[in-house]
């Protein structure tokens, strides 16, 4: 399944938007539980108006450069809303590359093993830091929060991630504590 197609076809459901908005919505609000480069959108993009979900409009865009303005078709909101009521099974995994190295942790010296988990620590403290400030922009910013509220869907992943992180901070803060103590212990 082309979960790309749907990503794009939900953001263009908000409005009018170029490659490059797309682009960003992936860097900012979607980044928190979906990714896609710059490279994939733009692909997935020709291939969503070849199939007539979206459309496109030329504009220019100082003197010469041409920009390319997309827009869901009637097509396109029916595909969206088809994905959208469609109940799929919980996904086996998903992929962390940090747990891949806690699993083989036995392979690292008790430093090494401190040094790695001190890294990631301090990693998710400032991920947790940003969703933090993300939250408190999009909570001043907006009218009380409901589901009628633009914002909802962001709101939900947004509060979601900030838990995830808050999760796997007081994880990481534990096991590094189980970690120094035993490099205190032992030599």
């Amino acid at each position: 399944m082309r979960v790309l197609k749907y990503a794009i076809l939900g953001l263009l459901r908000k409005g009018e938007l170029s490659g490059y908005d797309i682009t960003s919505y992936f860097k900012a609000e979607l980044g928190q539980f979906w990714s896609a480069k710059h490279s994939q959108i733009y692909p997935e993009l020709k291939k969503l108006t070849d199939e007539g979900f979206i459309t496109f409009r030329t504009t220019i865009q100082g003197t010469k450069l041409e920009k390319k303005m997309y827009t869901l078709t009637d097509s396109g909101k029916q595909e969206l809303h088809a994905w959208l009521t469609r109940h799929h099974p919980i996904p086996e995994t998903v992929k962390d590359e940090f747990m891949l190295k806690a699993y083989f942790i036995s392979s690292l010296s008790r430093q090494e093993a401190a040094d790695l988990f001190t890294d990631q620590l301090l990693k998710r403290k400032e991920k947790l830091a940003d969703l933090q400030r993300s939250y408190e922009k999009l909570m001043a910013s907006a009218e009380p929060m409901s589901f009628s509220s633009p914002d909802f869907g962001h709101y939900l992943v947004l509060t979601k991630a900030l838990e995830r992180e808050k999760t796997y901070v007081s994880w990481l803060e534990h096991i590094s504590a189980m970690i120094q103590e035993d490099t205190q212990e032992r030599p």
